[in-house]
């Protein structure tokens, strides 16, 4: 049982570090990416953390918005 919480450990620690998925499942010798998600547990902070690229674009910038009739 040791050896599964030390691989959840370090997987879900390179996680929270912002290491992608793909790394850690190469670090960890799986061949499929659901083996490294069995161990790769995401706390509900990072999540909450996560910002969506669209809502970093300002589609507006330098023009005047006018009223519409």
């Amino acid at each position: 049982m040791a050896v599964y919480t030390t691989r959840h450990s370090f997987a879900t620690h390179l996680l929270e570090q912002g290491v992608d998925v793909r790394i850690i499942q190469n670090m960890s010798g799986h061949r499929s990416i659901v083996s490294t998600m069995r161990y790769a547990r995401v706390n509900l902070s990072m999540i909450r953390r996560v910002q969506s690229p669209l809502s970093q674009i300002d589609l507006f910038r330098g023009q005047r918005l006018e009223p519409v009739s």
